[in-house]
């Protein structure tokens, strides 16, 4: 039983989530050789305020220009 993972900054619209959910399921489908009723896809949003790189929060870098 294949299981994909995804962890996204929140943001994205149902939509555009459940998108990419049949993408990533039709990706394993056709590379696994698996039953479709097998798969397992999981989408996890982090708040922007919560997901950091280089000591700037996501939220942090879409507010202010990057420093030089």
């Amino acid at each position: 039983m294949p299981l994909v993972e995804v962890t996204l900054a929140h943001g994205r619209s149902d939509e555009q989530i459940r998108s990419m959910m049949t993408a990533v399921h039709e990706a394993v489908l056709a590379t696994v050789g698996t039953r479709p009723e097998h798969i397992r896809v999981i989408v996890r949003e982090v708040p922007r305020t919560h997901w950091a790189t280089g000591d700037r929060t996501i939220a942090e870098m879409f507010e202010t220009p990057p420093e030089d």
